[in-house]
């Protein structure tokens, strides 16, 4: 009989046969990744900088250097990071989370993006000129004399969408990224998803960028404005292994599963129970190791890191904990088709009664309820819903929201998408819709790593309203939606 181990003295045999330090648990993963560690080597030196740009103005940051125990710059010659170049104009807060990294042999540059900060100019987040400046304090850091010249970028949120975008701007020194919470598209996964202005997102708007609640709306259609602060738009100048980790309760995590999905073997995913920001602090915090032992491995020449031990690491919700995949979306999912019915079923029975449903645009919906489940379902990967529809209005909007619906009667979302009908054949000119015509409106839903138990129910709501996340735009009139025999189904990744 093989030996039997328990996760822990897994992970103490995995960490002895790699000469690693396992540190103190923080998650529930068995994954060593997630444990790696090695001891601390240095202290920190802080000094403020002025990053010179190719056009002469300089962005303000703070350098990290490793050092000795007089508190000066250690000598030697070590890898770089640069550290959340975002336009929140907090680098000395968020300077905090480069220790890890500092003490362990890293120098590690934060810089505010330029008119943020102390940094002059305007802030237009993402724009071409913001681009070149991500290049230019790679470029910066790299050229230093004590510096190796290899590169890693990381960040969240907004940091996170520089430093993909700064993997498709070719900076000669850049070898490998971590992006948190990320984009994969400013305009889909943020602004306009679906084609419908998204409600929640002016508040930061307002707080980080305030001249975009004037520019955005003059660029309703995805044009070249939004075009440049896109990374999907440039995936084959992606070369770099990256590192892509989001959250199942981020309502922006489409564009960690699209990037996954684009990049192939050039990423590694990791998705967690998070809400959208910082993880430190949140349910299975992650913490710092895996993030070490990413730098350690692609960018150190004395240590050999570690990866991930597959490339689609997820934890399943609510409470399945964490699952390894092949790859993110799973291979191992199946497709499963779900047909919604004239009666107000959802099911896998392709016999579904036939007809039509409607509801008013202002304030109605429609309801489809699938019997209480005989054994769990999981749901890996992104749903597609695939809506026969016709408007009384010259235009119009379908969401699709759907519900784990418990035996007690209590439901919980989990998954969304929205599409507007003129957008039905893309974000970059309008389809025009005749009122009274059917369309086949085809509606990508966030991405959802999900376990409905036995007894519990899947629900599918029609609506199209779904403030706050996205506007009141819909026009008055009924929205009417064909059913049965294929006209509207759910195509769900299912994991058996």
């Amino acid at each position: 009989m093989s030996e039997q181990l328990s996760p822990a003295e897994q992970m103490a045999r995995y960490a002895e046969e790699h000469g690693l330090t396992v540190a103190p648990p923080t998650i529930t993963s068995t994954d060593p990744f997630f444990y790696y560690d090695r001891p601390e080597e240095f202290g920190v030196h802080v000094e403020s900088v002025r990053v010179p740009m190719r056009d002469g103005v300089e962005l303000a940051g703070e350098l990290h250097r490793p050092a000795g125990p007089d508190g000066l710059p250690a000598p030697g010659i070590f890898p770089g990071i640069v550290l959340e170049f975002n336009g929140y104009g907090a680098v000395s807060m968020m300077g905090k989370g480069a220790q890890p990294y500092v003490t362990r042999g890293y120098v590690v540059l934060l810089c505010s993006v330029r008119g943020s900060g102390d940094s002059p100019g305007e802030i237009d987040p993402f724009s071409a000129q913001e681009q070149r400046d991500d290049v230019d304090i790679i470029e910066w850091l790299a050229a230093r004399p004590f510096c190796t010249g290899r590169i890693g970028q990381m960040g969240v949120s907004y940091g996170g969408h520089n430093s993909m975008l700064a993997a498709v701007n070719d900076a000669p020194h850049l070898v490998t990224v971590i992006a948190i919470q990320a984009f994969s598209d400013w305009y889909e996964n943020t602004i306009y998803r679906g084609g419908v202005p998204n409600a929640t997102i002016r508040e930061w708007q307002q707080a980080t960028a305030p001249a975009t609640l004037e520019t955005y709306p003059q660029h309703p259609l995805f044009d070249d404005f939004w075009r440049e602060r896109s990374v999907k738009e440039r995936w084959d100048a992606f070369t770099v292994p990256a590192l892509l980790v989001g959250g199942w309760e981020d309502p922006y995590r489409g564009g960690m599963a699209e990037s996954a999905e684009a990049l192939g073997d050039r990423a590694w995913t990791i998705a967690g129970p998070w809400s959208h920001g910082m993880v430190p602090g949140q349910q299975e915090d992650i913490g710092a190791a895996g993030y070490l032992a990413w730098w350690d491995h692609w960018l150190s020449e004395d240590h050999q890191g570690a990866l991930p031990a597959t490339r689609g690491t997820s934890y399943e919700m609510p409470a399945g904990g964490w699952v390894n995949f092949s790859q993110w979306p799973p291979t191992e999912a199946r497709q499963s088709v779900w047909e919604l019915g004239a009666d107000g079923a959802v099911s896998t029975d392709s016999a579904c009664e036939q007809g039509a449903r409607d509801f008013p645009a202002i304030g109605g919906r429609l309801t489809f309820d699938s019997a209480s489940l005989e054994r769990d379902l999981v749901i890996a990967g992104s749903i597609r819903a695939d809506i026969t529809a016709s408007f009384e209005a010259a235009d119009g909007v379908v969401a699709v929201i759907v519900e784990d619906v418990a035996p007690d009667g209590t439901s919980s979302r989990i998954g969304n998408g929205w599409l507007r009908a003129s957008h039905r054949e893309g974000h970059a000119a309008l389809a025009p819709v005749e009122p009274g015509a059917s369309y086949p409106l085809s509606i990508q839903l966030w991405p959802m790593h999900h376990r409905l138990g036995a007894g519990h129910a899947l629900r599918v709501v029609l609506a199209s309203e779904d403030y706050p996340l996205i506007d009141r735009v819909a026009e008055d009139g009924a929205v009417t939606v064909a059913c049965g025999d294929g006209a509207s189904v759910l195509h769900i990744p299912i994991i058996d």
